[in-house]
Formats: C-alpha cells, sequence, structure tokens
C-alpha cells in the first residue's frame, strides 16, 4: 500500500502559504507519476522527487578509496602544455589550471590559491615534478593536468567552432616527508558542443572560450567531487 504522502498530517494547518502551495504540489507531481510510471519505476520517480536527483560518485573515489573532500585535505592544480599550444593559446596552461582550481574549491574541495601557485612556478622555472609543488605547498594531493592537445576551432576550418582537449589528469599523494606517489591516472578527451559545431561568424571567440573552459573545468572536476547524473546533458547543444 502506498503512503498517503498527502495527508493532514503532511499539510499542517499552520504552515505558510507559500509552503502549503509547495506541498500540494509536490503531492500532485508525486500522485501522477505513481499512476502513469510502469513496474516498480515509481520508487525511483518518487525517491527523485523526495531526495532530490542522484549523484554520481567521483571516478578518483571509486578507484582510491579516497576523497578530496574530508576533512584536512588540501588541494593543489597544475598544468602542463607545450610550448607550441602556448604560442596558439598564450597561457593556456595558467589559465586551465586556475579554472580547475575555482571549481573544486566552488565544490567545498580545499584548494591552494592558484595565483599563489603560478607565482612559485614562475620563480622556480626548473620544477621537475608535480610533488616539487605538493612538498612546496605541504598539500594532500595534487592534480597535474599533461595537456597533449587543445583547440576551440572545427579541424581544418575555422569557419566552425568546437571546443577538443586532449589530457592526461593524474593525482599524487604526499606524505609528510614531502615525497610523493600518482595513485589515480585518467585520460581526458573533451568535446565541446558534442553534437555540431557552431558557426563562427555567429559566435564571439572570447565569450565561447570562456564558456569551453567552464565546461572543461568541470569535466575534470567530476573526475574528484559527485555531480547529478542529469547535468551531463548540459553541455551537448
Amino acid at each position: 500500500m502506498i503512503p498517503d504522502l498527502c495527508s493532514t498530517n503532511a499539510v499542517s494547518a499552520d504552515c505558510g502559504r507559500r509552503g502549503c502551495w509547495q506541498r500540494a504540489l509536490r503531492c500532485l507531481l508525486i500522485g501522477l507519476l505513481l499512476v502513469t510510471a510502469p513496474g516498480c519505476n515509481y520508487m525511483l520517480l518518487l525517491g527523485y522527487l523526495i531526495g532530490g536527483p542522484p549523484q554520481e560518485e567521483p571516478q578518483f573515489e571509486k578507484e582510491t578509496k579516497k576523497s578530496m573532500t574530508d576533512k584536512d585535505v588540501r588541494v593543489a592544480v597544475v598544468c602542463y602544455a607545450p610550448d607550441d599550444l602556448k604560442y596558439k593559446f598564450e597561457n593556456i596552461d595558467h589559465i586551465l589550471a586556475k579554472a580547475v582550481a575555482v571549481q573544486l574549491a566552488n565544490k567545498k574541495i580545499e584548494v591552494v590559491p592558484y595565483d599563489e601557485i603560478r607565482v612559485w612556478l614562475d620563480e622556480n622555472p626548473d620544477w621537475d615534478t608535480a610533488v616539487d609543488i605538493g612538498a612546496e605547498f605541504d598539500v594532500t594531493y595534487v592534480i597535474y593536468i599533461d595537456v597533449s592537445d587543445f583547440s576551440l576551432y572545427e579541424r581544418d576550418t575555422n569557419a566552425l567552432m568546437r571546443g577538443r582537449c586532449d589530457a592526461m589528469v593524474s593525482v599524487y599523494e604526499m606524505e609528510t616527508d614531502g615525497k610523493g606517489a600518482r595513485i589515480f591516472t585518467r585520460e581526458l578527451n573533451s568535446v565541446y558542443p558534442t553534437e555540431v559545431p557552431r558557426s563562427s561568424t555567429d559566435t564571439i571567440y572570447d565569450k565561447f572560450r570562456m564558456e569551453y573552459l567552464r565546461k572543461l573545468s568541470d569535466d575534470i572536476g567530476r573526475m574528484f567531487y559527485p555531480w547529478h547524473i542529469g547535468d551531463q546533458f548540459s553541455h551537448t547543444a
């Protein structure tokens, strides 16, 4: 027997007008879905309405059984790009690293402000590995993004715009003695928009570049924080 979610106990007499309308609307939606949903799917729909959309566990947590949202965890982000890419897209390594750092911070992950890391990189141009950065900033993990290709135009034409990025994303876990080891690696092949490219005559270059960088930083960020399954459809057009 399905419980009566719309009983007078659920909608109390002293609730505000807005609260009453919200509860009444939710009850109506639940009733319609329970009537129309086939088989046991009504339980999934009921859970969606009551608890919100389901979340996907980040790949980093699945593979390592560790979490970047744990207490006292601190993260640094660094990006490497070859000189030919930096010639075409100036400071793409710094821009992408900062975008990912901001994305992680927005998801309640403690991140070293990238401006501090950039100052250190400029002062130490001979830095060798991600572990060097981890030791300098006393972090738990270093996210290292090794970009091999980046573009904003469709291949072989400047008439169409489509963001692409190929990279290897790795995580180094640091020890208290300043040493570190790689514990996670994942290949990234990002394309946006996925369906059809946009005409360059109808698209503002700088606006599209920032739009793609936000999408790209989220693609990388989802490896480390939970995300709603429906979010994957928000960047397809």
